[in-house]
């Protein structure tokens, strides 16, 4: 069953980036489109401007595909629409679709707009109601309003939770916490109080081999 979504959207989608939740990461995959008029690509679709749009020139559905190169988990996908400048060119009924490549995607959710003016966010879940992982993404408009032939979307935008790009910085630190929890162990055992120590090589050296320590008075 289809999400009905009405009306001017006023969403703030950029709140949860400002607060460090949310991450755009398109620029990470490889876009292609099932058509387009010369000028209204792409390019269009992608740039910061509200101005320009993807324009579609060819029988429905129209295609938005979007490949990564490495798994990457989605939090949501983010279309802006405006029916007051597009009118019969605006889409109705879209499609998100995702998988490992185009002969395995399945639909993850289906969206009804209605006279749609601003952004349109679609959360992209699992089974056990957490974000998608995925290889592609494909957007596909299955219809327009007003029976429109061809279609308009002037952005898209492809989100990730940030925490899934803070495990290596995570690691890093709990390394860095252990390593110096050793480095006090050290100096506990080998340095009586009141003598000062010293390490010759790096902490992140501690644990091994090359490491030594020397005590001064």
């Amino acid at each position: 069953m289809a999400k009905k979504m009405n009306g001017v959207q006023d969403v703030d989608i950029f709140k949860a980036e400002r607060e460090g939740k949310l991450r755009e990461v398109g620029n990470q995959a490889v876009w292609s489109l099932s058509s387009c008029k010369p000028g209204f690509g792409v390019d269009q679709l992608r740039d910061e401007s509200y101005e320009t749009f993807w324009q579609s020139d060819g029988p429905q559905p129209h295609l938005v595909n979007i490949q990564f190169k490495k798994k990457t988990t989605i939090q949501d996908i983010c279309l802006y629409a405006d029916y007051k400048a597009d009118e019969s060119y605006t889409p109705n009924r879209i499609s998100i679709r995702a998988g490992n490549h185009f002969n395995d995607l399945t639909e993850v959710e289906q969206v009804e707009m209605s006279e749609p003016v601003g952004w349109v966010c679609v959360p992209l879940k699992d089974v056990n109601d957490k974000p998608i992982r995925t290889f592609m993404i494909q957007v596909t408009v299955l219809s327009n309003h007003q029976n429109g032939r061809d279609t308009h979307i002037r952005r898209i935008k492809v989100r990730s939770p940030t925490h899934c790009s803070d495990n290596a910085m995570v690691r890093a630190q709990l390394h860095s916490v252990r390593v110096h929890t050793v480095y006090k162990i050290v100096m506990m055992i080998f340095c009586p109080p009141g003598v000062q120590s010293g390490v010759q090589d790096s902490d992140d050296d501690l644990l091994s081999s090359r490491s030594s320590v020397r005590c001064t008075r």
